[in-house]
C-alpha cells in the first residue's frame, strides 16, 4: 500500500532536509526564506538566504518560518516547501510532480501543528502525505532496531525543540518535548555578550562561538576566542575576547532544561525497560548533539551509556527514508496515539 512513496522531508527549525528514494539526501540546507516585503516574492531560500541574514536592505527581509519545530508563517513555509522540493528535484534528476511524502512532526506537537504541516506540504504539492512522530524516524536513521520490543531511548537536540523519547516495537512509549534546542543556545551566548560587554553580535557570530569554543558542562581546556560586534556604547565595531569558560556559563540554563526532560523521560519508563536501558543506553542525535563534551556529560549526570549517532544531522531525515521497512506498525502506533 505505501510503497509508492517518492520522497522523505525534515521540516526543521534550522536545517530543511529531503530524502528522495532512489538518490539518497537531495537537500539539506538552512530553514531560511528572504522574501521581498514589496513584491513579497521570495528572493532565495536555504543557504543563500542564510547568508542575508543581517545583511540585506530594509526591502528584503531573511527569516525562518519555522519556530521552537513548528510552522510559524503559514505562508512563507509552504512558498520555501515549493522551493526545496523544486530544487530537491533538478539536483536528483527526477520529476517530484505530486510526489508521496514522508514528513516529521514533534513528539509534543498538537493536531492543529501537525495539521499545519500536512497543509503546508499539500500546498506545496504533495499528493500523499503520511506523518511519523520526529523521534521515532531519528531513531531509524541511527539505526535501531525500533520494531523490536526493547527500549530504544534518543535524545534529538534540535535547532528549536529537544525530543526526548523511549520507543519500543514501532511506538513511543514515553517522551518529553521541550522548545529549547540549538537557537536557545545562541540567543544565550547573544544575551551574555551584550550584558558582559555591553557589545551586540548577531545570531550567525553566535553560532560560530558555540561551534568553536561552546562546551557542555564539563572540565576542558580553556580556549578563547575574538569575536566582533557593534559597542552599544558608541556604536562603532568592537572587538571582544571571548573564553569557553564564559560560553558554558552562558549556556548553562538551557543545558539543564535539556537534562531535567531527560531525567524526566527515564522516570517514565516502565520497570520492564530499565534494564534494556542501562545495557542499551542513550544515543543522541540532531545538530545539538554536536555540542562539545555533550555526551561525556550527560552519561556522567544520568549513569548510562551515552553515544552520538552516526549521522546526528541526518538521522531524521534518514528515519524518515528507511521508514518503509516499518511503515505498517509506525502507522499503526501513530493512529492509536
Amino acid at each position: 500500500m505505501l510503497s509508492g512513496f517518492d520522497i522523505g522531508i525534515d521540516l526543521g527549525t534550522a536545517n530543511i532536509l529531503v530524502y528522495s528514494k532512489n538518490k539518497g539526501i537531495v537537500f539539506n540546507e538552512p530553514s531560511v526564506v528572504a522574501i521581498d516585503t514589496v513584491t513579497k516574492n521570495v528572493v532565495a531560500v536555504g543557504s543563500e538566504a542564510k547568508e542575508m541574514i543581517g545583511k540585506t536592505p530594509e526591502k528584503i527581509v531573511a527569516l525562518r518560518p519555522l519556530k521552537d519545530g513548528v510552522i510559524a508563517d503559514f505562508d512563507v513555509t509552504t512558498e520555501m516547501v515549493k522551493l526545496v522540493m523544486r530544487k530537491a528535484s533538478k539536483k536528483a534528476g527526477i520529476s517530484l510532480r505530486k510526489p508521496n511524502v514522508v514528513v516529521c512532526s514533534p513528539s509534543g506537537s498538537t493536531s492543529v501543528e501537525r495539521r499545519a504541516i500536512q497543509d503546508a506540504i499539500r500546498n506545496a504539492g504533495a499528493k500523499k502525505i503520511t506523518m511519523i512522530e520526529e523521534p521515532v524516524a531519528a531513531a531509524i536513521g541511527a539505526g535501531l532496531p525500533v520494531d523490536e520490543p526493547v527500549a530504544n531511548v534518543v535524545v534529538d537536540i534540535g535547532g528549536g525543540n529537544t525530543e526526548v523519547a523511549i520507543i519500543s516495537f514501532g511506538g513511543v512509549v514515553a517522551y518529553h518535548s521541550i522548545k529549547i534546542g540549538g537557537d536557545r543556545l545562541d540567543d544565550d551566548i547573544v544575551q551574555y555578550v551584550r550584558k558582559e560587554y555591553n557589545v551586540l553580535i548577531g545570531e550567525r557570530t553566535a553560532e560560530n562561538i558555540k561551534i568553536e569554543i561552546g562546551y557542555a558542562l564539563v572540565d576542558h581546556a580553556e580556549a578563547f576566542m575574538d569575536v566582533r560586534g557593534r559597542d552599544l556604547v558608541t556604536g562603532l565595531p568592537k572587538t571582544v575576547t571571548l573564553s569557553s569558560y564564559e560560553i558554558r556559563d552562558a549556556m548553562k540554563e538551557a543545558l539543564l532544561h535539556i537534562l531535567e526532560a531527560v531525567r524526566a523521560t527515564l522516570e517514565d519508563c516502565p520497570a520492564e525497560m530499565s534494564g534494556d536501558i542501562v545495557d542499551r543506553g542513550v544515543i543522541l542525535t540532531g545538530g545539538g548533539s554536536l555540542l562539545k563534551g555533550m555526551e561525556e556529560w550527560l552519561s556522567k549526570e544520568i549513569f548510562v551509556p551515552v553515544q552520538l549517532a552516526e549521522n546526528p544531522l541526518e538521522s531524521v531525515v534518514l528515519g524518515t527514508g528507511k521508514t518503509l521497512k516499518y511503515v505498517d506498525k509506525i502507522v499503526a502506533a501513530t493512529a492509536t496515539k
